[in-house]
Protein backbone atom coordinates (compact mmCIF):
# COMPACT_ATOMS: atom_id res chain seq x y z
CA UNK A 1 0.00 0.00 0.00
CA UNK A 2 1.00 3.43 -0.81
CA UNK A 3 0.15 6.84 -0.29
CA UNK A 4 1.23 10.15 -1.74
CA UNK A 5 -0.70 13.10 0.14
CA UNK A 6 -0.07 16.96 0.80
CA UNK A 7 -1.62 19.22 2.90
CA UNK A 8 -0.37 23.04 3.32
CA UNK A 9 -1.64 26.01 4.37
CA UNK A 10 0.21 29.34 3.41
CA UNK A 11 0.35 32.43 1.34
CA UNK A 12 0.78 32.63 -2.24
CA UNK A 13 4.28 33.91 -3.36
CA UNK A 14 2.96 35.67 -6.52
CA UNK A 15 0.14 36.18 -8.68
CA UNK A 16 -0.76 32.59 -10.43
CA UNK A 17 0.47 32.15 -13.83
CA UNK A 18 -1.69 29.76 -16.59
CA UNK A 19 -0.81 29.12 -19.99
CA UNK A 20 -2.30 26.08 -21.97
CA UNK A 21 -0.47 22.57 -23.26
CA UNK A 22 -0.24 22.23 -27.10
CA UNK A 23 -3.67 19.83 -26.72
CA UNK A 24 -4.82 23.02 -24.97
CA UNK A 25 -5.36 21.62 -21.43
CA UNK A 26 -5.30 24.81 -18.78
CA UNK A 27 -2.24 24.57 -16.32
CA UNK A 28 -1.64 26.68 -13.64
CA UNK A 29 1.12 27.58 -11.66
CA UNK A 30 2.15 29.63 -8.17
CA UNK A 31 3.88 29.13 -4.90
CA UNK A 32 3.05 29.10 -1.22
CA UNK A 33 5.14 30.25 1.38
CA UNK A 34 4.33 28.02 4.53
CA UNK A 35 6.18 29.63 7.87
CA UNK A 36 6.89 27.56 10.91
CA UNK A 37 7.72 28.95 14.68
CA UNK A 38 8.98 27.45 17.50
CA UNK A 39 11.27 28.21 20.84
CA UNK A 40 14.71 27.59 20.32
CA UNK A 41 17.57 26.55 22.70
CA UNK A 42 17.57 30.04 24.01
CA UNK A 43 13.88 30.46 24.42
CA UNK A 44 14.05 32.75 21.55
CA UNK A 45 11.54 32.39 18.77
CA UNK A 46 12.50 30.85 15.31
CA UNK A 47 10.99 31.00 11.93
CA UNK A 48 11.39 29.55 8.85
CA UNK A 49 9.88 29.74 5.37
CA UNK A 50 9.39 26.69 3.12
CA UNK A 51 8.42 27.72 -0.23
CA UNK A 52 5.75 24.85 -2.45
CA UNK A 53 5.84 25.08 -6.71
CA UNK A 54 1.89 24.42 -6.71
CA UNK A 55 0.45 23.37 -10.41
CA UNK A 56 -3.07 22.91 -10.90
CA UNK A 57 -4.56 21.52 -14.79
CA UNK A 58 -7.85 21.52 -16.37
CA UNK A 59 -11.24 23.88 -15.15
CA UNK A 60 -9.43 24.22 -11.06
CA UNK A 61 -6.49 25.63 -13.34
CA UNK A 62 -8.77 28.52 -15.14
CA UNK A 63 -10.63 29.33 -11.63
CA UNK A 64 -7.29 29.03 -9.62
CA UNK A 65 -6.11 31.74 -11.91
CA UNK A 66 -8.80 33.90 -11.99
CA UNK A 67 -9.67 34.10 -8.46
CA UNK A 68 -6.33 34.26 -6.52
CA UNK A 69 -3.63 36.84 -5.74
CA UNK A 70 -0.59 37.47 -4.68
CA UNK A 71 -0.67 37.11 -0.60
CA UNK A 72 -3.94 35.27 -0.37
CA UNK A 73 -4.21 33.14 2.05
CA UNK A 74 -4.66 29.37 0.47
CA UNK A 75 -5.02 25.89 1.34
CA UNK A 76 -3.91 23.20 -1.22
CA UNK A 77 -4.02 19.06 -1.04
CA UNK A 78 -2.71 16.84 -3.53
CA UNK A 79 0.36 15.13 -4.67
CA UNK A 80 3.98 15.65 -4.41
CA UNK A 81 5.85 15.01 -7.84
CA UNK A 82 9.51 15.24 -9.06
CA UNK A 83 10.26 16.03 -12.85
CA UNK A 84 13.46 15.71 -14.27
CA UNK A 85 14.05 17.43 -18.18
CA UNK A 86 17.78 18.00 -19.67
CA UNK A 87 18.53 21.94 -20.19
CA UNK A 88 19.93 23.37 -22.95
CA UNK A 89 23.38 22.80 -22.23
CA UNK A 90 22.71 18.91 -21.59
CA UNK A 91 22.31 19.30 -18.12
CA UNK A 92 19.39 17.07 -15.97
CA UNK A 93 17.45 19.12 -14.08
CA UNK A 94 14.77 18.74 -11.48
CA UNK A 95 11.95 20.22 -9.55
CA UNK A 96 9.76 19.08 -6.70
CA UNK A 97 5.70 20.55 -6.86
CA UNK A 98 2.35 19.67 -5.00
CA UNK A 99 0.30 19.10 -7.68
CA UNK A 100 -3.11 20.11 -6.78
CA UNK A 101 -6.27 18.48 -7.36
CA UNK A 102 -7.95 20.73 -4.56
CA UNK A 103 -7.13 24.57 -3.95
CA UNK A 104 -9.42 26.66 -1.22
CA UNK A 105 -8.76 30.10 -0.96
CA UNK A 106 -9.06 31.00 3.35
CA UNK A 107 -9.33 34.96 2.68
CA UNK A 108 -11.90 36.73 5.10
CA UNK A 109 -11.58 39.82 3.73
CA UNK A 110 -14.86 41.73 2.59
CA UNK A 111 -16.08 39.74 -0.98
CA UNK A 112 -14.25 41.51 -4.42
CA UNK A 113 -14.75 41.48 -7.36
CA UNK A 114 -13.76 37.81 -8.71
CA UNK A 115 -13.12 36.29 -4.93
CA UNK A 116 -14.09 33.14 -3.96
CA UNK A 117 -17.33 33.38 -2.03
CA UNK A 118 -18.11 31.77 1.18
CA UNK A 119 -19.88 28.64 1.14
CA UNK A 120 -23.17 30.52 2.61
CA UNK A 121 -22.70 32.93 0.10
CA UNK A 122 -22.60 30.31 -2.89
CA UNK A 123 -25.61 29.20 -1.71
CA UNK A 124 -27.69 31.79 -0.85
CA UNK A 125 -30.02 34.06 -3.50
CA UNK A 126 -28.35 37.02 -4.28
CA UNK A 127 -29.76 40.47 -3.53
CA UNK A 128 -32.24 40.49 -7.02
CA UNK A 129 -33.11 36.92 -6.53
CA UNK A 130 -37.01 37.18 -7.01
CA UNK A 131 -38.22 36.17 -3.71
CA UNK A 132 -39.85 32.38 -4.43
CA UNK A 133 -37.67 30.08 -6.39
CA UNK A 134 -38.86 27.34 -8.91
CA UNK A 135 -36.52 24.58 -7.48
CA UNK A 136 -38.06 22.37 -5.48
CA UNK A 137 -37.08 23.11 -1.87
CA UNK A 138 -34.24 21.02 -0.49
CA UNK A 139 -32.79 20.97 -3.90
CA UNK A 140 -29.58 22.65 -3.93
CA UNK A 141 -28.45 25.94 -5.83
CA UNK A 142 -25.48 25.15 -8.61
CA UNK A 143 -21.92 26.29 -7.11
CA UNK A 144 -21.60 29.80 -8.92
CA UNK A 145 -17.68 29.43 -8.78
CA UNK A 146 -18.13 26.00 -10.65
CA UNK A 147 -16.18 23.20 -8.35
CA UNK A 148 -16.87 21.80 -5.36
CA UNK A 149 -14.47 23.15 -3.55
CA UNK A 150 -16.30 24.00 -0.24
CA UNK A 151 -17.56 20.45 0.40
CA UNK A 152 -14.19 19.48 0.61
CA UNK A 153 -12.66 21.86 3.56
CA UNK A 154 -10.37 19.58 5.99
CA UNK A 155 -11.98 21.20 8.80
Amino acid sequence: MSLNKCMIIGNLGRDPEMRYTPSGQAVTQFTVAVNRRWKGQNDDWQEETEWFRVVVWAERAERVAERLRKGNKVYVEGRIQTRQWEDQTGQKRYTTELVANQVTSLERREREEGAFPSPDEARAPGPNAPASSSAPSGQQRPDPAGGDDYDDLPF
